[in-house]
């Protein structure tokens, strides 16, 4: 999950998704709440952390926080000078975990399909819009934060990219250099109002509708497929501060990039990509 939110347009939501722990996941956010401190009070620490789960979050969040350190810098290079091959990489991996959310759908019915569509036009949808103008403004601020949270925690959908998207990006990446803390802490509580909220509504869905909710997932990361592509035509960009902003860009076929495609390469990393997922999948059903 680390490693796919370092990337932007690849959401931790889909790692999760596909490595099988992502219902886990919003359980235990839900875990969550007021009762915790009670339970901390009343019945002490053992009881806290089973209550909230503790181990797991422990374990996933210890591995997050360790690939976005360890993995961070190696994905900015490749992104900079082997695109093509980690494009494909990750193009081969969303593509076979489209298979892999649709086949957890246990009844394919008229309103499966309609909420499969609909999830794959609504992404194909936010992941062509431009980005708007820059804001500073700390309500709205706040409203980012807890947007781009419920994005990296939906597959297919990168928080990154929602932040660019509303015109946050250059703002929050300024304050993490410039150590602003009045702008850091409105996004971080807005990131855990989003993050608490959301889950809520993705717990109540799995819980009464979870083949219609696992079918709009599917559409979600379906949809994504079109932020991906490995080859793409570059039509602006910005920058914000020290970093190069793709605004606006098309994709492309390989024979018309405009130097090497490297199509041996990315189809070599898009079939390995792919392969990952089934040999994920194996050591699940082991465990």
């Amino acid at each position: 999950m680390g490693a796919a939110d370092v990337v932007p347009g690849v959401s931790g939501g889909t790692i999760a998704f596909i490595s099988g722990i992502y219902e886990e996941l919003i359980s235990s956010i839900n875990n969550v709440n007021l009762s915790l401190l009670k339970t901390l009070k009343k019945e002490g620490f053992t009881s806290f952390w089973k209550q909230l789960n503790g181990n797991f979050l422990l374990a996933l969040v210890s591995g997050i926080a360790i690939s976005v350190v360890s993995l961070a810098k190696l994905i900015s290079w490749l992104l900079e000078n082997q695109a093509i091959p980690l494009w494909s990489f990750f193009f081969g991996l969303v593509i076979a975990s489209v298979f892999f959310v649709g086949k957890e759908i246990q009844r394919w019915n008229t309103a499966t399909i309609l909420m499969l569509v609909l999830g794959a036009v609504v992404a194909y949808f936010i992941t062509s819009l431009p980005p708007s103008a820059n804001t500073d403004s700390l309500p709205y601020l706040f409203f980012s934060g807890a947007l781009a949270i419920c994005a990296m925690i939906l597959p297919g959908i990168s928080g990154a990219f929602i932040l660019v998207l509303l015109g946050s990006y250059k703002t929050i990446l300024e304050a993490v250099h410039e150590r602003d803390l009045k702008i850091i802490i409105t996004v971080g509580f807005g990131a855990i109002f989003g993050l608490l909220s959301f889950s809520k509504l993705l717990k109540w869905m799995f819980s009464h509708y979870k083949n219609l909710t696992l079918a709009i997932l599917t559409g979600f990361i379906l949809g994504s497929l079109n932020k991906i592509w490995p080859w793409k035509e570059v039509l602006e960009t910005k920058t914000f501060g020290e970093k190069i902003i793709t605004i606006k860009e098309q994709n492309i076929s390989p024979l018309s990039f405009d130097g090497d495609p490297q199509i041996l390469w990315a189809i070599l990393l898009g079939i390995l990509g792919f392969s990952l997922i089934f040999m994920l999948e194996k050591l699940a059903t082991k465990k």
